[in-house]
């Protein structure tokens, strides 16, 4: 793997440096400069056969496929027994896409941009002359008559009660766009959706949309109008390679492996000791373990520590680094050390509200510490 720097970039003429800095240190483009304009054309269009094929309600498909009334009767009816049955497979989806929609309405609540619509709606969707539907409505029109159960990283479930409507939103906490318009949080869950349905074994855990949000922000928000214009592909494919490599951290059963996140928070207490042991000592005399709050740091790759603008600067530099994720541990462990008096100094509450709620918003501060810590000061 090459090693890019941010230096690199900077001389660089390309006139989005954010953009391919993040689209290469992603593994999205080859490397062969030459090739890129070929490369996003078939990957776009490979994306846009992934919302062909999975955006749709079942049953209008056959119909529009030629197939005769009898084989939509029999084989695909919303009350088909079959396991197998593209109606059953439609309502699995349901409750995945509904986790989905509670998380991705609420992404970066303190920004308005999830909430605007978005100059580049998917007009495959959005076609009044096209069977694909958009999953706004889709979810809109979704009343659970039976058990729903939510699930999170951590493997709690949420059962709602057998037979109860759900009304998912007060009308009034969303603005409603009109007709012909998506907001970028609607473009986040289509991505979530598609990655969910082509990654059956993870679907979807609580905490990616943490992860894809400053992707697509960086594309949607970058100045070359084509780069906006192709924004949902680019994210999805960038977010796939991403969770290729981050992907074992949400799967529950890898906890305890090397690869897992129990290995990985432990890991940053391990690198806690060997830098500052009086602080890493203190931490173990308060039992403040290490997954009280590494938990989320390391999933949502601090996505939720910083406004989003500082997550995107130190994802710039985390990428960079051909150890991203040792590279992380060292991040988190900086972070630590950097409030070392404050936790010296408090007791076990106080010290749980400074590790939740990180007092320090300089990233540039906290970047310069894990640089000082990986060379070894």
């Amino acid at each position: 793997m090459i090693t890019w720097t941010i230096q690199s970039w900077l001389a660089s003429p390309f006139p989005s440096r954010t953009e391919q800095l993040c689209l290469v240190l992603l593994n999205y483009l080859p490397l062969d400069q030459l090739i890129w304009e070929s490369f996003l054309k078939k990957q776009r269009e490979v994306y846009s056969q992934f919302l062909k094929e999975m955006i749709i309600q079942p049953g209008i498909a056959k119909a529009n496929l030629g197939l005769s009334r009898e084989d939509v009767t029999m084989e695909d009816h919303p009350l088909n027994p079959n396991p197998d049955s593209k109606w059953n497979n439609y309502f699995r989806d349901n409750e995945v896409l509904l986790q989905i929609d509670k998380d991705v309405r609420r992404l970066y609540p303190d920004m308005a941009f999830f909430q605007r619509p978005t100059d580049y709606p998917c007009q495959l969707i959005l076609d009044p002359q096209n069977d694909y539907e958009t999953l706004r409505r889709r979810v809109e029109q979704t009343t659970l008559k039976a058990q729903t159960v939510d699930r999170n990283r951590s493997g709690v479930t949420n059962v709602s009660s057998p037979g109860k409507a759900l009304n998912l939103y007060p009308s009034n906490e969303y603005e409603v766009l009109p007709s012909g318009c998506e907001a970028h949080w609607e473009v986040v869950e289509r991505i979530l959706f598609i990655y969910a349905k082509l990654n059956p074994g993870i679907a979807y855990v609580q905490g990616m949309n943490e992860v894809v949000g400053p992707i697509y922000y960086t594309f949607a928000t970058d100045p070359n109008n084509e780069w906006k214009e192709h924004a949902e592909a680019d994210t999805f494919f960038c977010f796939t390679n991403l969770m290729s490599e981050n992907r074992d951290m949400f799967i529950k059963s890898l906890d305890d492996s090397q690869c897992g996140i129990t290995y990985k928070m432990e890991s940053v207490y391990s690198m806690l000791k060997e830098k500052d042991m009086d602080l890493y000592m203190k931490l173990q005399e308060q039992n403040i373990k290490p997954q009280y709050f590494t938990f989320r740091w390391l999933t949502l790759l601090l996505s939720q520590e910083f406004l989003l603008p500082d997550v995107i600067r130190i994802w710039d530099t985390l990428f960079s680094d051909q150890d991203r994720f040792d590279f992380l541990i060292l991040v988190c462990c900086a972070m630590l050390v950097l409030i070392r008096d404050q936790l010296l100094a408090g007791d076990f509450t106080v010290n749980m509200r400074l590790l939740q709620d990180y007092p320090i918003s300089d990233v540039h501060t906290i970047l310069a510490k894990a640089k000082e810590l990986q060379g070894g000061s």
